[in-house]
């Protein structure tokens, strides 16, 4: 068996392969098995390994008696360490009636708060357990895909002409095929989120969208408002495209976005940014930022100028002023790309309306 086909991670997947009577093998993933006590009883769970499953005694003690590792779920937690499927945005924010500190989203946070100076083994193996799941959720959903890397500043706020670009342009590459991949936060990240989120409805969508958001332009000072303009917006268009968000609680301060329908959210913001670019295979397009933006920038350049993840893939900078004057990342990304196999493969462009040109320029260069 290949490796995607040994994991079980819904209770419909494990229905499936214990109909056929033998479990051996397989990893059954955060999957609640407390009304499967009789399957579990009957199976074959040799070499098994379940990974927090709600299981009643007796099929627990059977299962391990047939040499199957067993996982238990962890108490207490506002997150699940074993998750088998990335997060999505009404599970971040199940609970925003109450305000946002009442939703997992801040509580896991608050715990991450508690605990990430504390030296306790326990909680950094449970982070690291959480972040590993997500990272194999993540390859699971992206595989197969033309992935594109939209990034870009939180501070950007809504109802201004850069947000909507922002939009546009993840309206256009998602209208494209391609799947647009972000940090997560606020923003022009999620302008490009939202920009996918509209791709199947009407053009005149997004202003109406924008009209909308713009009641709460900014997460400060109340998430809870910005929250809720966001999902007041996905209730006037339910059937959104979907596009991927992955933020980090390392930074607390920025909540997920809405708009992108399935979210990887990491604690570790090493692991999420690098894990960010490394998936962007179709390209990355920098938009105005600070110093995360730059940071992402030569952590995509990196890669590229020593080809270790093979050929070099797009870089599409946006805003010449930006990146020229104000941070004048593009010189030092140009000086470094000279002579090298990613030199045909960086460029820099005045607006979000000529990134897509630029992307299938690039691509036809290959």
């Amino acid at each position: 068996m290949v490796n995607a086909d040994i994991e079980i991670e819904t209770l419909a997947e494990f229905d499936q392969v214990v109909a056929r009577g033998s479990l051996s093998g397989y990893r059954i993933q955060s999957v609640n098995l407390l009304e499967r006590t009789f399957a579990l009883l009957a199976a074959d769970t040799s070499a098994a390994v379940f990974l927090g499953c709600a299981m009643e005694p007796d099929a627990s003690a059977k299962v391990r008696a047939d040499g199957a590792l067993v996982y238990p779920p962890v108490p207490d937690l506002p997150f699940n360490p074993y998750r088998g499927l990335l997060y999505t945005a009404d599970e971040l924010f199940t609970g925003l009636a109450d305000g946002y500190e009442a939703t997992p989203d801040a509580q896991a946070y608050a715990w991450f708060q508690e605990t990430k100076a504390d030296g306790d083994v326990f909680s950094s193996m449970l982070r690291s357990i959480h972040d590993d799941a997500v990272s194999d959720a993540l390859d699971e959903h992206l595989s197969g895909a033309r992935v594109v890397g939209v990034m870009g500043g939180h501070a950007m706020e809504r109802g201004g002409t850069e947000y909507r670009g922002a939009a546009e342009l993840g309206r256009g590459l998602a209208r494209s095929g391609l799947t647009v991949a972000t940090g997560g936060g606020p923003g022009s990240m999620e302008a490009a989120n939202l920009g996918a989120y509209l791709a199947p409805a009407p053009d005149e969508a997004l202003g109406e969208a924008l009209e909308l958001l713009a009641k709460a332009p900014s997460f400060t000072p109340s998430v809870s408002d910005w929250a809720r303009a966001a999902f007041a917006v996905r209730e006037r268009w339910p059937a959104g495209g979907d596009s991927v968000g992955i933020p980090t609680w390392f930074y607390g301060h920025e909540p997920p976005n809405a708009f992108a329908g399935h979210i990887a959210k990491y604690f570790a913001n090493a692991t999420r940014e690098d894990g960010l670019l490394a998936r962007s295979t179709a390209g990355v397009v920098f938009l105005p930022g600070a110093a995360g933006t730059v940071q992402e920038i030569f952590d995509n350049a990196t890669p590229n100028y020593y080809a270790s993840r093979g050929e070099p893939t797009p870089m599409v900078l946006v805003g010449r002023h930006h990146w020229t004057e104000h941070l004048p990342a593009w010189p030092l990304l140009r000086a470094l790309a000279r002579g090298r196999g990613m030199e045909s493969r960086i460029a820099l462009v005045d607006s979000v309306a000529e990134v897509p040109e630029a992307l299938a320029a690039m691509g036809r260069a290959q």
